[in-house]
C-alpha cells in the first residue's frame, strides 16, 4: 500500500507552535541501485516546550535514527511517522534511510530513455512527497535552510536549488539556500543536456535529456530570451529582487504536472521540448508555463503559504501574473484570449460542480483534501478574480499592496488576512469587503444584458444572477456602413454591478451589445435577443479575437446549460470558423465540438453527422492555407481532421505517402496520430505499430504504441490492455498507464468495451489505494469510460462514491465525470 498518513491542519499548527526548525542538511546516495536510493537527514531545531511530536518519513528501511545523540528504535516508526519526545531547547536529529524510486512522478522519479538506454532521477516534493526522498518536518510553514549533497553515478550532473559543485567521484554539493518549505527543495540527476547562460550577474540555464538535445538547441535562444525579458520585467513590478542564486529549467520525463515552481530549479514536462512541429499557440503557452514559475519565485517561493487553504495565493497569482506579464514584454501579446477559451472554460466547469470550493476556502482539513484543491478553482477562477480586481482598483494600487507583502513576509509565510492587510494599505477601497464577495464563495455569477430602443437613444440593463460585484467593459459594434458583413466598434463603456439605473446612450440601437467584452470579469453571460441573433451570424466579424473569445465561451456555457442545441453551435462553428485567425480560438472550439458535442453531448446515432461537420471545417481551413501562409492554422485542421475521420482511406493515405498534400509533411506526432485514428478504425494492426515504434523508439514513441494497441478494436488487445493498467504487478509507469487508458476506450467501440464498464468501478477503487494519488487521478481521468453516457454508468458511478474505500483523489475525479455524464444526459434528453 502506497498511502501515507495525512497531516491534518490542527495538527500542523500545533507542530509550528512548538518547533523553530532552523536547517537541514540532507545526504542522497543514487548509486545504490535501481530500485532503491539512500538518504541521511540532518535537522536542527529548536523545541519552545517538552513536548511529544514526530517527524514523517517514508522509506523502505529505516536503519537509525537519533536524537542529540541518543538512538531512537526504528520500529516505532508508524506508517510515515516517527514520535519525538522533546526537552525544551535546541535538538538534532540525525535518520538514515534508505528510500525507493517513483515511475509515478511523486518523490524521486526514476526514468530510464529507451531511445539511448540513460537514466534520469528528479524530485517532485509537493504536496506531502518529501517524506518518499528524506526525512523532514514536512508542512510549508516551517522553513529552514538546506545543504545538499548527492553522490552520483560519475557521468551524471547534478542539478540543485542553488549551484551545485563537482567534487568529483560522483559527489555534488549545493550551496546552502535561504530559508524556503521543504516541499521546493529539488534535485535532477543525469547526463543532462545543457544550453547555460548568464543574465545579470546570475547562471541560468536550461536542462534536458541527451536524446532531445537535438530538439532543446534549436529553441535555447526562444527559451533563455523569454527567460531574460520576463526577468526583467518582473524586476520591474517587484521591488524585492530575485531571492535565489541561480535559474536553472529542467524538461524531465514523466512529469505530471505543466511545471514545478523549485526556486532555482523549475522543472518542466519534457514535452514542451518539441520533437514535432507546433503552432504559435503551443509555444506560447510553454511561454506562459515560464512565466507563471517564474512568478513563484515571489509569490509561493519567497513568501509562502502558511497552510494548503491559502493555495489561491501560489496558483492564482502566478497564474495572472503570467498571463500578464507575458502580454506586456514579450511577442505574445494576445495572451488572454488563449486564457478566455482555455484557462477560463476550466474554471467556469469547475465551478458549476458539487466539488466546488471558494477559491480562498474557510479551512482545509488535511494534505488529502488540499492536494484535491490544485483545480481550475485555484487556478484559472482564481486568476479570474484577480483580473477583475486589477480592473476595480487599478494596476499602481495593486502592485503597490503586492510589495508591501513582499517586504513585509518575505522567506516566510503568509495567510489571506495578511496578503488583504497588505493590499488594503495602498488603496481606500473595502479590499476585505471585496475579497469576502469574491474569493469566499462559489459557482458562477450570469450576466444578462436587456436593450431597449428609443428614437434617438438606445439603454442598457446588464442584470445580475449572483452575489459579486462585478467592472465590466461593454463593447457597443455597429455594421460596417461599407461592408454589411463586418462589425466595427462604436465604443466601450465601463459598467459598474449591480447597476444602479440602466445605461443610456443617444444613437441607434447597435448591432451587438456585448458584456464584459476585454473579458475583465469572471461570469457567464446571457446576451439579449438582436445581439444573440448578430453573434450567430457575425461571430466572425467581430474585430478583436478578445471579444470573439468571450462570445465563443457564452455560446459554450449556453449549450452546457441547455440554452443552445448542440448542433447550432455546430452550425455556427462551421460558419465562422473557417474564416478566424486566431489559433487558440480554433484549437478551443474544435476541441470542444469533438470532445464535448460529438463525443458526450449528441447521441451514438448523431455522432457521425457532428464529426462530418468537425472535418469540414478542417477541410476548409486546410484549403484557406494551401498557400503555405499559415502553417500553424493548417497543422491545428490537420490534427483535429486525422482524430475526427470517420474512414481510414484519407489518413492512410496520408500515413503511406508521409505527408498531407500541400503539407506538412508527417513528423513523429502526427504519424502516431494518424495511427492511432486508424487503430481506433480497425485499419491497422499490431504489426503495423511494431514498425512504427521501431521507427520511432523514443519515450513519446513508446507512449504512442501502447495508445494504439490498447484502441485496436478486437477482444485480445481490449483484454491485454486492460491486464496492463489494472494488474497487481503495477508495470505501468504514470505516462505509459495514461496512455494506455486514453486508447482504451473509444466511443466506435462502445458494444466492444460494454462488459468493462461496470469492472471499472471496482477495480479502480483497488488501483488507486495500491499505487496513490497520481495513478489514481489518471484512473479517474482517463480511465473513466467517458463514452457511456447512459444511466446505468451514472448509478455504477455513484455507488462507487459511495464506498468507503475510494481514496480521496479518485473519489474527487469520480464526482467531476458523474456531474458531467449528469449534464450530457440533461442536455441529450432535452
Amino acid at each position: 500500500m502506497c498511502c501515507m498518513s495525512v497531516l491534518t491542519r490542527d495538527e500542523a499548527h500545533n507542530r509550528a507552535k512548538l518547533l523553530d526548525v532552523q536547517h537541514y542538511t540532507v545526504e542522497l546516495d543514487l548509486t545504490t541501485g535501481d530500485d532503491t536510493f539512500a538518504s541521511r537527514t540532518v535537522i536542527r531545531f529548536v523545541s519552545r516546550a517538552d513536548a511529544d511530536t514526530f517527524v514523517e518519513l517514508k522509506p523502505v528501511d529505516l536503519h537509525s535514527a537519533t536524537l542529540d545523540g541518543t538512538p531512537l528504535d526504528p520500529a516505532t516508526l508508524d506508517d510515515n511517522r516517527l514520535p519525538l519526545t522533546l526537552a525544551e531547547g535546541p535538538h538534532e536529529l540525525t535518520v538514515t534511510a534508505t528510500m525507493r524510486y517513483s515511475h509515478t512522478g511523486e518523490g524521486m522519479h526514476r526514468f530510464t530513455d529507451p531511445s539511448d538506454g540513460e537514466t534520469y532521477v528528479y524530485s517532485q516534493l509537493f504536496l506531502d512527497d518529501v517524506q518518499r526522498v528524506y526525512a523532514a518536518f514536512d508542512q510549508p510553514d516551517l522553513k529552514a535552510t538546506f545543504d545538499l549533497t548527492v553522490t552520483a553515478p560519475d557521468d551524471w550532473t547534478v542539478l540543485a536549488n542553488t549551484v551545485t559543485t563537482d567534487h568529483g567521484d560522483g559527489r555534488w554539493t549545493a550551496a546552502t539556500t535561504p530559508r524556503i518549505s521543504t516541499y521546493l527543495v529539488a534535485v535532477a540527476a543525469g547526463p543532462w543536456h545543457s544550453v547555460r547562460t548568464e543574465h545579470r550577474g546570475l547562471p541560468f540555464g536550461i536542462h534536458c535529456r541527451r536524446s532531445l538535445g537535438p530538439y532543446l538547441d534549436p529553441d535555447a535562444d526562444e527559451i533563455l530570451d523569454l527567460t531574460k525579458a520576463l526577468f526583467d520585467r518582473y524586476h520591474e513590478k517587484f521591488e524585492e529582487p530575485y531571492p535565489f542564486d541561480s535559474y536553472d529549467q529542467a524538461f524531465v520525463p514523466e512529469f505530471n504536472a505543466g511545471a514545478m515552481e523549485n526556486p532555482g530549479l523549475v522543472t518542466f514536462r519534457d514535452e514542451f521540448v518539441y520533437r514535432s512541429a507546433v503552432t504559435e499557440t503551443e509555444r506560447q503557452t510553454r511561454a506562459m508555463v515560464i512565466a507563471h514559475e517564474m512568478a513563484h519565485m515571489w509569490f509561493g517561493d519567497l513568501v509562502t503559504l502558511k497552510w494548503w487553504d491559502d493555495i489561491w495565493l501560489n496558483e492564482s497569482f502566478a497564474e495572472y501574473m503570467g498571463y500578464q506579464t507575458l502580454t506586456e514584454c514579450t511577442r505574445f501579446t494576445h495572451t488572454w484570449v488563449d486564457f478566455g477559451v482555455a484557462r477560463k472554460a476550466w474554471g467556469y466547469d469547475a465551478d458549476q460542480r458539487p466539488t466546488t470550493h471558494p477559491v480562498a476556502p474557510d479551512a482545509v482539513d488535511d494534505t488529502a483534501s488540499a492536494l484535491l484543491n490544485f483545480d481550475g478553482i485555484s487556478y484559472a477562477k482564481g486568476a479570474s478574480a484577480l483580473r477583475q480586481l486589477v480592473a476595480w482598483l487599478g494596476e499602481k494600487d495593486f502592485l503597490a499592496g503586492i510589495n508591501t507583502h513582499f517586504a513585509r513576509h518575505k522567506f516566510g509565510n503568509a495567510t489571506l488576512a495578511d496578503f488583504l492587510d497588505s493590499v488594503a494599505s495602498a488603496t481606500e477601497r473595502d479590499v476585505h469587503g471585496w475579497a469576502d464577495a469574491w474569493l469566499r464563495t462559489t459557482g458562477v455569477d450570469t450576466l444578462t444584458a436587456a436593450v431597449t430602443a428609443k428614437p434617438g437613444t438606445w439603454s442598457l440593463a446588464l442584470d445580475r444572477d449572483g452575489s459579486r460585484p462585478h467592472r465590466v467593459t461593454v463593447g457597443v459594434y455597429d455594421r460596417d456602413l461599407n461592408d454589411t458583413d463586418a462589425l466595427v466598434l462604436r465604443e466601450r463603456l465601463d459598467v459598474d454591478l449591480p447597476q444602479d439605473a440602466p445605461t443610456t446612450r443617444t444613437g441607434v440601437r447597435p448591432a451587438l451589445v456585448l458584456p464584459n467584452d476585454q473579458d475583465h470579469t469572471y461570469a457567464k453571460l446571457r446576451l439579449d435577443t438582436d445581439s444573440e441573433e448578430t453573434a450567430l451570424r457575425a461571430l466572425s466579424a467581430v474585430p478583436d479575437p478578445l471579444a470573439r473569445a468571450v462570445l465563443w465561451n457564452a455560446l459554450r456555457d449556453m449549450v452546457r446549460d441547455g440554452d443552445l442545441e448542440p448542433a447550432a453551435y455546430l452550425v455556427t462553428a462551421d460558419a465562422h470558423l473557417p474564416a478566424e485567425t486566431d489559433l487558440a480560438l480554433v484549437q478551443g472550439v474544435l476541441t470542444f465540438a469533438a470532445t464535448h458535442i460529438a463525443d458526450r453531448y449528441l447521441t451514438p446515432e448523431q455522432r457521425p453527422e457532428a464529426l462530418t461537420a468537425v472535418t469540414g471545417i478542417c477541410r476548409a481551413l486546410i484549403r484557406r492555407t494551401e498557400d503555405g501562409d499559415n502553417p500553424g492554422l493548417r497543422l491545428t485542421a490537420v490534427r483535429h481532421l486525422i482524430s475526427a475521420a470517420a474512414h481510414p482511406d484519407t489518413i492512410g493515405d496520408w500515413l503511406h505517402e508521409g505527408t498531407v498534400p500541400g503539407g506538412p509533411e508527417l513528423d513523429p506526432e502526427l504519424r502516431w496520430r494518424i495511427l492511432a485514428r486508424l487503430a481506433v478504425l480497425g485499419a491497422t494492426d499490431h504489426a503495423a505499430i511494431d514498425a512504427e515504434l521501431a521507427r520511432d523508439p523514443s519515450a513519446t514513441g513508446q507512449e504512442g504504441a501502447a495508445l494504439c494497441r490498447a484502441a485496436l478494436p478486437d477482444p485480445e488487445s481490449k483484454q491485454a490492455a486492460w491486464e496492463a493498467l489494472f494488474h497487481p504487478d503495477d508495470r505501468l509507469s504514470n505516462y505509459l498507464f495514461t496512455a494506455t487508458a486514453r486508447g482504451f476506450w473509444q466511443p466506435e467501440q462502445a458494444d466492444l468495451v460494454a462488459q468493462y464498464v461496470p469492472r471499472y468501478f471496482t477495480e479502480a477503487i483497488a488501483l488507486s489505494a495500491r499505487r496513490g494519488p497520481a495513478i489514481a487521478t489518471a484512473v479517474g481521468h482517463h480511465g473513466f469510460p467517458v463514452h457511456a453516457v447512459d444511466p446505468d454508468t451514472l448509478a455504477l458511478g455513484r455507488a462507487c462514491l459511495a464506498d468507503p474505500e475510494t481514496t480521496p483523489a479518485l473519489h474527487r475525479r469520480l464526482a467531476d465525470q458523474l456531474d458531467d455524464l449528469a449534464r450530457a444526459l440533461r442536455i441529450r434528453s432535452a
